[in-house]
């Protein structure tokens, strides 16, 4: 029989959920204790080798789902000494977002780390904490037995922070080109424009523009106060030409360089699906 104890009773009835949901077979007891919280005494006819490792497994669940939050909030804190309530929720989503892995993105600041995941650190430390031990005491391993996991989040939270600041300068930048769009002077009326690797820029009556055009209209324009130059050739047209409607064709409205456009031109933008791009058959002659 093992012994385990929890201070928090919403912890021990997730950690037993999900035992439960592992072993229907599983014979579980628990009393409240004055010293140590509630008392959570375990019999399974699991192997003892993979009930370690299972048990393990389910605290580092239990921690990731009721204490990691605190845990980054609190390096956020008095680690990078963070005080502003949005700027801590901000840095604290990414974090999250970072740990997810669910993107591509998300997975190269994981891999910049060259180390485990910390679910798996997490893992491994709740074993070395509980194998050859018949009583647990859960919230001691949480406060003495973490201090590696928890410099591994002061890392990742780094990482955070690394990318809110890249947020924000970002931010200023699409700001910086609103404010200038709006004191200048409108210029055509509307530009259609082709999604692709790079933008096709389209007049109002499907002339194509090429290269050349698009050049010598940014020639016209201090795109260097924006760090932008005529190498630049999705947004900096855009700038130069200073439409008063800009129609964006495609499949991918959330595609990187049309999101900026979008976010500078705001109400003057609109996406379409690639099907209502009006001059197909201009482009196929």
């Amino acid at each position: 029989m093992l012994g385990v104890y929890f201070e928090s009773e919403k912890e021990v009835l997730i950690f037993c959920e999900k035992l439960f949901q592992r072993d229907k077979n599983i014979e579980l007891h628990w009393k409240h204790q004055e010293e140590w919280g509630i008392l959570l005494q375990i019999e399974s006819e699991i192997h003892d080798c993979k009930f370690v490792n299972v048990m393990a497994k389910l605290m580092a669940e239990v921690f990731i789902g009721h204490r990691l939050g605190n845990m980054i909030k609190d390096i956020i804190k008095k680690k990078y000494y963070f005080s502003d309530y949005e700027e801590i929720k901000r840095i604290h989503e990414i974090t999250n977002w970072i740990l997810s892995g669910n993107n591509a993105e998300s997975f190269l600041h994981l891999e910049r780390t060259e180390r485990d995941h910390p679910k798996d650190l997490l893992e491994g430390l709740f074993l070395n904490h509980i194998k050859d031990t018949d009583t647990i005491h859960y919230d001691s391993i949480v406060k003495f037995g973490l201090k590696e996991f928890r410099n591994e989040m002061i890392d990742y939270v780094g990482l955070a922070i690394d990318e809110y600041k890249r947020e924000e300068e970002h931010q200023a930048f699409i700001n910086s080109l609103r404010t200038y769009i709006s004191q200048k002077d409108p210029g055509i009326p509307v530009i259609h424009i082709l999604q692709g690797s790079s933008f096709s820029f389209y007049s109002e009556d499907g002339e194509v523009l090429s290269k050349m055009d698009l050049q010598t209209l940014m020639q016209k324009e201090p795109l260097y106060l924006f760090g932008l130059d005529e190498t630049e050739m999705n947004l900096s047209p855009l700038i130069a030409m200073a439409p008063e409607k800009v129609k964006i064709y495609g499949d991918d409205p959330a595609e990187p360089k049309t999101l900026t456009v979008i976010n500078v031109f705001q109400e003057k933008a609109e996406f379409q699906p690639t099907r209502e791009f009006p001059f197909y058959n201009m482009k196929n002659q």
